[in-house]
């Protein structure tokens, strides 16, 4: 039974980072499909710059043509705020027990997930695949909280697919795409060319409804 990759994010914008990510990691797990699923109320970060409903639209003019991506519009959908647990558990309850999931995270979020609602049980629910830059230790990081240490010294890390269903942690290196929606929202915002960071058919959908272009 081929694994199921969840890639969540507030994707405001998603960009070739996103999308990059998502392609490393289908190949390296060999994943059916990866589930862009886009936050609708983050409840440990601020809110997003821009509505949900132009979010969805972003990613899914952003995933076109890739057979292996699929939009999840389930946390937007939802009036209640994006817990990764609970979307977890929501996919476990439609997909079975014995489908493999893996959630996807890049470094920094992954060195976050202490303060993530009820973050120890997403091990029970999925393995982890995290994207690590070329030569980064990201275990033993200063960064790193020990209640996520002692965590994962729980789990040796893999380096490639595993069997079973949930539990496993991988560190994949991934070609270092230093783009940020941060640094992209400032760039449209001041008029510069954010071509070449994101999808054309995302920049002209920004276009055509404004988002991010001013202050």
């Amino acid at each position: 039974m081929q694994p199921i990759g969840v890639f969540g994010g507030t994707f405001d914008p998603i960009h070739f980072g996103h999308l990059r990510l998502a392609e490393e990691m289908a190949d390296a797990l060999d994943l059916e499909r990866v589930r862009f699923i886009p936050a609708g109320q983050p409840p440990h970060r601020g809110a997003p710059r821009t509505a949900a409903g132009h979010r969805l639209e972003m990613v899914r003019r952003a995933i076109a043509g890739n057979p292996r991506f699929v939009l999840d519009a389930r946390e937007v959908e939802s009036s209640r705020p994006s817990y990764t647990v609970d979307t977890l558990t929501a996919l476990r309850a439609e997909l079975g027990f014995e489908r493999p999931l893996w959630l996807l995270l890049g470094g920094d979020a992954f060195l976050g997930l202490p303060g993530w609602h009820e973050w120890r049980q997403l091990f029970g629910l999925a393995h982890i695949a995290v994207a690590t830059r070329p030569g980064a230790r990201l275990l033993q990081s200063d960064a790193m909280p020990e209640s996520l240490k002692k965590e994962v010294s729980q789990r040796p890390p893999t380096d490639g697919p595993v069997s079973g269903p949930a539990g496993s942690v991988l560190l994949r290196q991934t070609p270092p795409l230093d783009i940020s929606a941060t640094a992209i929202r400032d760039t449209l915002a001041r008029h510069g060319s954010a071509r070449y960071l994101l999808p054309d058919a995302v920049l002209d959908y920004i276009y055509e409804h404004q988002l991010y272009l001013s202050l």
